[in-house]
């Protein structure tokens, strides 16, 4: 099983305790960054990039960040170097951010989605690999030289 940091805001605030007790139950190591209490006027920044950090930090740990949308927190969490977050909406697109993407984590909104629905893309995210295709690898090799130094493909 992975270590799995997650963070959210108030919108979330339901989700993201569900998701804890869901992963923990399923034998995943939850760190929860946040929010610890339900607040209508947390910012959910403070949260996401805390979890996000931890997911850079920790190699093979993953994450998930909730929101209304999940639009904001997927923006915030990929502020951070080296991480590569993923906005989903169904199993399908969990399934290719970690196959195409090897994307490290998966945001959700939590208005958008059924808990189960939320369950479900967490669980598919989780446990698919990444096909490690030398396409994925060299379009994610691409993207890690932008950050890196801003260096930008030549055209074909």
């Amino acid at each position: 099983m992975a270590r799995v940091h997650l963070g959210g805001d108030h919108a979330a605030y339901d989700l993201l305790l569900d998701l804890v007790e869901t992963l923990t139950a399923d034998g995943h190591d939850v760190v929860n960054h946040g929010p610890h209490e339900y607040d209508a006027l947390d910012d959910y920044p403070i949260f996401v990039l805390r979890a996000a950090e931890a997911v850079a930090a920790e190699e093979g740990s993953f994450g998930v960040v909730l929101g209304g949308s999940g639009n904001g927190e997927q923006m915030a969490a990929n502020k951070v170097r080296g991480v590569r977050a993923a906005l989903c909406y169904s199993d399908e697109l969990a399934q290719l951010a970690r196959e195409h993407n090897n994307a490290q984590i998966i945001s959700i909104g939590a208005r958008m989605n059924t808990v189960e629905q939320a369950r479900s893309m967490v669980r598919t995210f989780l446990t698919t690999p990444f096909s490690a295709e030398d396409r994925h690898e060299r379009r994610i090799a691409m993207l890690d030289r932008y950050e890196d130094d801003g260096t930008l493909p030549d055209l074909p």
